[in-house]
């Protein structure tokens, strides 16, 4: 059997309130989870916190998932989704972005050192104002398109191309100063 319909067959057990079934998939995605988790709250009691608040949304919602995306990929939004949770209950300031005459920029081309790390470029993007960071964490690490990222952050889409151009033009130049 496939890993997907092993996978598949736990999340249906997990339908049936299986807490076997739910235990194994909590051992699968765990660490990784917590990775997710980690990138939004970076200390480590947070980050644990939030993710086993997403685990307990996702077994508690379970019937929600329909096999449209894999379920790690719908996992990770939950988690993602609980991490800015926490971070709005914290009401951490935004920096407001005005709606008129926006300028988008397409910054596919932009180059970093060739001496640029991943573990660099992760501590760039916490040096950055946070209504830039979720953006940026949405958009670079974690794969989600402007559609996706406005959903999940309450803001337009064209607010959220701004924020992306202008996160990554103030990342780029803080990994051109380091």
């Amino acid at each position: 059997m496939s890993e997907a319909a092993e996978i598949n067959l736990l999340v249906e057990k997990c339908k049936k309130n299986d807490r076997r079934s739910q235990l194994q998939l909590y051992d699968q995605y765990c660490s990784a989870m917590y990775h997710i988790a980690a990138r939004y709250l970076p200390e480590g009691a947070a980050a644990q916190d939030a993710m086993q608040d997403g685990f307990i949304k996702a077994f508690t919602h379970i019937e929600s998932f329909n096999n449209q995306a894999s379920f790690g990929a719908w996992l990770k939004r939950i988690i993602v989704n609980t991490c800015l949770d926490v971070l709005k209950a914290k009401k951490i300031d935004e920096i407001p972005i005005e709606n008129v005459s926006l300028t988008l920029i397409d910054q596919d081309d932009w180059q970093v050192p060739d001496e640029t790390t991943y573990k660099k470029v992760i501590r760039a993007i916490d040096e950055l104002p946070q209504s830039y960071k979720h953006v940026v964490k949405l958009y670079l690490l974690e794969g989600y398109d402007h559609s996706e990222i406005s959903e999940i952050l309450m803001i337009s889409e064209v607010n959220s191309r701004t924020k992306l151009a202008r996160g990554k033009e103030k990342l780029l130049k803080l990994l051109k100063e380091n």
